[in-house]
This record gives C-alpha cells, structure tokens and sequence, in this order.
C-alpha cells in the first residue's frame, strides 16, 4: 500500500490510537504517543501538516517493528 501524501500529525495520531497508542505528553509542535501493548513503546510525531514523506514513513517503519507487522500490514489497519 501506497504512503498517504496529504496526511497531518494529528490524522496520523489519531489513526495510531486505533491501534493502542495514547498522547502522553505535548512539547510545542510535537505529540509524543505511547503504547503498552506487547510492551511500552514511545513514538514522537510532529504536528504538521502534512507530514514529511520520509518522516511519516519513519514513524510507520519504528510502529510496525514494535508491532511485529510488516509496514503494509500496519498501513491496511490503519488507513484500509
């Protein structure tokens, strides 16, 4: 599946609750999520729209290893 173009932080922080994340904490532009499911994870997303490219594909890249799941995988559950 193809990487969304026109995605902000806040669609992508609200598309990652759906899957056990919850925002911690706020420091200016950037929303720091945090999972405890299989064990406690951190994922900092900046506020922007729209996310960089390679920036949301980092974050997918660092969620979908903690997840165990392919990146194809992470991005059906969570846009498909």
């Amino acid at each position: 599946m193809k990487l969304p173009r026109d995605l902000s932080g806040a669609q992508l922080a609200k598309a990652l609750s759906r899957i056990g994340y919850s925002g911690t904490r706020q420091t200016g532009s950037h929303l720091r999520l945090t999972s405890i499911s299989p064990s406690e994870h951190h994922v900092t997303i900046p506020l922007h729209d729209p996310l960089r490219i390679g920036t949301l594909a980092a974050i997918l890249a660092d969620v979908a290893a903690h997840q165990e799941i392919s990146r194809d995988d992470l991005l059906e559950r969570l846009f498909g």
